[in-house]
């Protein structure tokens, strides 16, 4: 079974290519409602954000904001060529797969060679003047970042999360469960039992490997998809069904809870901000 389908299906990645060439100078302050994803072909890139240490890539790497970060990036005299997409997981804050990496991720590009065929696309296509160039490099960086999930999955790219938590073999059929069925009325036993471990084990290791208890991550995937579904317009009755509330009271009160806002104010900002 495909480990990563349902968070594709629950939550929409989509790219938009904003910047290709070479780099000299400073880059306008990046604050969008958006992740980026900077991928460095050559040169020598320094990246500045607020409340942290000047990041200075000086080999071909791949950086990864996944949440709206302002930051800014600086092409060294000689330049920095690179290719530049704002990154949007769907809507709202909840997607997992965000929280799996770190802010920023950077990976070298010769340590990711299950990229390279991917990448050299890439770079083919930022430096030609073709039609349908644009929309040639969104899907590219689209699949990009699948590949790049991918090998974090595969490869143990990150130090904890949901990434990690699916490339555990028994923690995974637990929270692949979860994925597919957030309507079921989860036990810590019955997740326990997917996973063919006790019900104490289960909850130290997925704590430890997650970073956070069983239920709150089924909270938070309950409510992820919950915003994915007021998105598309369906009511909150049928949203409370399909991700495991009794009504749509109790929903609201979970959702308000966690969030700050009901379902009806979350749907009106994200829809003003184009979350």
């Amino acid at each position: 079974m495909d480990r990563l389908a349902p968070l594709f299906e629950r939550f929409s990645l989509s790219a938009r290519m904003f910047y290709s060439g070479q780099l000299c100078g400073v880059s306008p302050s990046l604050d969008e409602q958006a992740g980026y994803l900077h991928v460095l072909r050559k040169g020598t890139l320094t990246v500045t954000h607020p409340n942290a240490r000047k990041l200075v890539l000086d080999t071909p790497s791949i950086l990864f904001f996944p949440r709206p970060h302002e930051h800014r990036v600086h092409g060294s005299e000689e330049g920095a060529e690179l290719v530049c997409a704002t990154v949007k997981f769907g809507v709202g804050m909840l997607n997992p797969l965000i929280a799996s990496f770190p802010e920023p991720f950077v990976a070298p590009l010769d340590t990711l060679p299950e990229l390279a065929p991917a990448l050299q696309l890439l770079f083919s296509e930022a430096t030609s003047e073709l039609p349908g160039r644009q929309a040639a490099l969104d899907r590219l960086f689209e699949y990009v970042l699948v590949l790049l999930i991918r090998s974090a999955l595969n490869t143990r790219l990150v130090d904890s999360g949901i990434l990690l938590g699916l490339g555990d073999e028994r923690l995974g059929k637990a929270i692949e469960g979860m994925h597919n069925h957030p309507e079921t009325a989860w036990s810590l036993e019955q997740l326990a039992q997917s996973a063919g471990m006790s019900r104490a084990r289960f909850a130290a290791r997925f704590r430890k490997v997650v970073g956070m208890t069983p239920f709150d991550y089924l909270t938070n995937w309950r409510l992820g998809v919950a915003q994915t579904m007021l998105r598309k317009g369906n009511s909150l009755k049928l949203i409370a069904s399909a991700v495991g509330y009794a009504n749509a009271t109790a929903l609201t009160r979970v959702f308000t809870q966690h969030l700050g806002m009901s379902p009806s104010e979350w749907l009106a900002r994200s829809q003003i901000h184009g979350n």
